[in-house]
């Protein structure tokens, strides 16, 4: 489970003296494994920055309080690199050098050798209907099948949470709908708690538990 305790953003002293005023109100909620978690709120909320502290990524010029806690272990002062937390950005950032399969291997850890490794990548193309796809460079490739890929190479990676900051913004509705259906098939399936930010309303079909608004501070 995916425990955030009492978040909340503002400015530095340096910027902003001794009258900061937070982002948004504390936030706390828990995401079950499997289950998926909305945030919604307006573009420049905030949505962005909880998610990259979350995740132990830079939030620069913001001082941050709070927790964070995955399946019991609080993992507020570990570096990113040691969260095992997976997060995806609206863009895709496919590594254009490799192809496909070598994208998706980027992802395994290196225990996985030869053939195990190639069966799992092949799995995993066929799992997103990408099934061929292997070799293929990513500039062949429409936003949608190039949004399944990180999703997949986030996957086989084997974070504990996985957080996702607009991911179906720029797809179209075909594209969506299948994105959408690989990420509810694969999170149930590896038991990982998701935590999904958007300001689009067809995002809270989505949803295991009711959709959390961030409620921003007034001046």
């Amino acid at each position: 489970m995916l425990h955030v305790t009492n978040a909340s953003f503002c400015l530095s002293e340096a910027d902003a003296g001794t009258t900061a005023t937070p982002l948004f109100a504390p936030l706390s909620l828990s995401v079950a494994a499997g289950d998926i978690c909305l945030i919604s709120a307006p573009s420049g909320a905030g949505k962005t920055t909880l998610l990259r502290w979350i995740a132990g990524m830079p939030i620069n010029g913001l001082h941050a309080t709070g927790n964070v806690s995955l399946f019991g272990k609080d993992v507020t002062k570990l570096p990113a690199e040691r969260r095992r937390i997976g997060i995806l950005f609206q863009t895709p950032l496919l590594f254009p050098h490799l192809c496909i399969a070598d994208n998706i291997s980027f992802g395994l850890a290196r225990t996985h050798r030869g053939a195990t490794r190639r069966v799992m990548i092949e799995d995993a193309l066929e799992a997103a209907g990408l099934a061929g796809f292997g070799p293929r460079d990513p500039a062949t490739l429409s936003g949608g099948q190039q949004s399944r890929v990180a999703l997949l190479r986030t996957l086989l990676a084997a974070p504990e949470a996985l957080l996702l900051d607009e991911p179906f913004a720029s797809l179209d509705d075909d594209a969506r709908t299948k994105n959408i259906a690989l990420l509810r098939a694969e999170t149930k399936t590896r038991g990982v708690p998701t935590l999904l930010v958007s300001h689009d309303p067809r995002d809270a079909a989505l949803a295991d538990m009711p959709v959390i608004s961030l409620s921003q501070q007034q001046p």
